[in-house]
């Protein structure tokens, strides 16, 4: 249902919505970045609620993740569920898992539920540890089961931090055990209560292990019926790259940040964004209160773009893919230094200091100011694999592609991604083949499949539109 189509990139449809129902919580996570805890003030009422899912009914979305907080303990969190469901999109909810009991998980199911993730950060001792309360790893897992048993295919989504890294294969025993299927994985970023935890965060140099780790558990885990999904501000253009952001069997890659194109937050008081993650200054468009929301939508997203896509600046400003990467995860890069346009935290550039001799670190030189989602400030610091301070000159020189807007092709020897035009692979040197990479990946069957579903899908948003437009309901499209 995320998977985006042509007509929705250029008519800019909401495809998918995260929604945070609430700021209450019944966790005390030390990596939250919106710092939940208690309700946001004045959040929006049941009524308000359903106005806005009509809307994004009409607007084209087809799936609303309900988050928190904790999105449960909303009283109305099942009539919420009911109108997202008879508006005829696709609902999901995100939790923690603490006390959702099988009783609860039924009446979701019931209600309308189509899909549920289960936040776990690691093994017991470190989930608990991460999520501030004990036996929360044990409820989590149970969470897992019970989803499962009503009939959901659940999902998890676990943090990957200097805590939980080293103990991802045990994580991944853990939940597939428990009944997971889908492990969706991103990294602790240092906004929010994260800001405060800076031995928490991982150092760039620590990303080529660690991603080399979730690259094998990727190939375990497709081999068992188990899917690993990354998140954002996972990647990007290393030797693993193909294998994060594939929706089917066929290789995928990064393209540049979503926010505010297909992609749309809203917080619990009705605040917009054009992104859950980030924050509502630059990246946000007014409130559901103050005016339609296709308005907000059509006014927000031409000026949330633009903050999305500065100019790259750095290592990546020189960057061999800067033209389809953009820098990767806006919100990771506005968050370490500042202003998005520069990611330290990137597999390519990791990995290519380390060729050169050296790595980077970053650390705090200023607290953050304790509100949702804000940020501290941090300065990056390049020095050699032993920890010797080295000056800005140490990097390495720029690289240009010979094509920078042309195709991207797959070495089938070494991961790695080129431009089309190159005399040879960038990664290892051999000729450039159109191929796939070692592996079970699927033929163009299943593509052509995936985008018949995409056409009849967007028929489908088109006669929904016609039918609210005439003054008819979803129910007859």
């Amino acid at each position: 249902m995320r998977v985006r189509s042509a007509l929705d990139q250029q008519a800019r449809h909401p495809v998918h919505v995260v929604w945070e129902l609430t700021l209450a919580c019944n966790l005390r996570c030390s990596h939250c970045g919106s710092r939940a805890g208690r309700p946001r003030q004045d959040e929006l009422s049941l009524a308000e609620i359903r106005s806005v899912v009509d809307e994004l009914a009409a607007m084209g979305t087809r799936e609303i993740s309900l988050i928190g907080g904790e999105a449960y303990l909303r009283r109305d969190w099942l009539d919420i569920i009911r109108a997202v469901s008879e508006a005829g999109i696709r609902c999901g909810l995100q939790t923690g898992g603490r006390a959702l009991s099988r009783a609860k998980i039924e009446a979701a199911v019931a209600a309308g539920l189509d899909a549920a993730g289960v936040s776990v950060d690691g093994t017991e001792a470190v989930h608990d540890r991460l999520r501030g309360v004990p036996g929360s790893f044990r409820q989590a897992l149970n969470a897992i089961s019970e989803f499962a048993r009503a009939g959901i295919k659940p999902g998890c989504n676990t943090q990957i931090n200097r805590l939980s890294a080293p103990v991802l294969e045990e994580t991944f025993e853990e939940i597939f055990a428990a009944g997971a299927r889908l492990w969706q994985i991103q990294l602790t970023v240092p906004a929010g209560n994260a800001a405060e935890q800076a031995d928490l965060i991982l150092q760039p140099w620590q990303i080529p292990e660690t991603y080399d780790t979730l690259a094998r558990l990727f190939e375990r885990g497709r081999r068992s019926g188990f899917r690993l999904f990354a998140g954002n501000n996972i990647g990007y253009y290393g030797p693993h790259e193909h294998l994060w952001r594939t929706m089917t069997d066929e290789p995928a890659y990064w393209d540049g940040c979503g926010a505010a194109e297909t992609g749309l937050a809203i917080e619990a008081d009705g605040a917009v964004k054009g992104c859950p993650s980030l924050h509502k200054g630059e990246y946000g468009g007014g409130n559901v209160r103050d005016a339609p929301l296709a308005e907000i939508w059509a006014a927000m997203s031409g000026a949330v773009r633009a903050n999305v896509e500065r100019p790259a600046w750095g290592f990546c400003g020189g960057c061999y893919y800067r033209s389809v990467c953009k820098s990767g995860c806006t919100w990771t890069a506005g968050a370490i230094l500042g202003v998005p346009g520069n990611n330290p935290l990137c597999d390519h550039r990791a990995r290519t200091l380390r060729a050169a001799g050296m790595r980077e670190r970053f650390e705090q030189v200023a607290p953050a100011p304790g509100e949702p989602f804000d940020q501290a400030e941090w300065r990056l610091i390049a020095e050699t694999l032993d920890g010797v301070k080295l000056p800005e000159s140490a990097y390495p020189d720029p690289v240009s592609p010979r094509n920078p807007n042309g195709a991207m092709l797959l070495c089938r020897h070494c991961g790695y991604y080129s431009f089309e035009g190159e005399e040879g692979c960038v990664g290892c040197g051999a000729a450039l083949e159109a191929e796939a990479p070692p592996g079970d990946f699927a033929g163009p069957e299943e593509m052509t499949g995936l985008l018949e579903r995409l056409a009849m899908l967007d028929a489908r948003h088109a006669l929904r539109l016609a039918a609210i437009r005439a003054g008819g309901t979803v129910e007859a499209v």
